[in-house]
């Protein structure tokens, strides 16, 4: 039974050992010349206009884990439109659960529209 796994495992040695070679041999023979401008911050070729301890406004997260929840939830209506032609002649079930699904999406949707989300001050 294990036997099965050991091309697996050989892999990720392989791999594991690969990752540890390249990283010995860049430490080994890397160049060590540290100068100020080497160990500047670096700003797409710009210098940093401040520190790196800017605030961010919450907005931004909060838009992006909303894109990601309803991107998410999107990904999971395409497997259920693929099986949707052989699963509806055994019943109108499978209809109703997206239905029930995208009823659930809509609720979120108004209530996350309803908190100012979407409204940038």
């Amino acid at each position: 039974m294990i036997g099965q796994y050991l091309p697996i495992l050989f892999v990720f040695v392989l791999a594991a050992g690969f990752a540890l070679v390249m990283l010995g041999l860049t430490h080994v023979i890397g160049p060590r010349i540290k100068t100020q401008v080497k160990l500047a911050p670096y700003e797409s070729g710009v210098d940093p206009a401040e520190g790196g301890r800017s605030r961010l406004n919450v907005r931004y997260f909060v838009i992006g884990l909303v894109f990601i929840i309803f991107d998410l939830e999107v990904v999971f209506m395409f497997p259920w439109a693929v099986i949707f032609k052989e699963q509806a002649s055994e019943g109108p079930f499978i209809f109703f659960e997206m239905l029930f699904f995208l009823v659930v999406l809509l609720v979120g949707y108004l209530y996350v529209w309803r908190k100012g989300v979407f409204e940038w001050e």
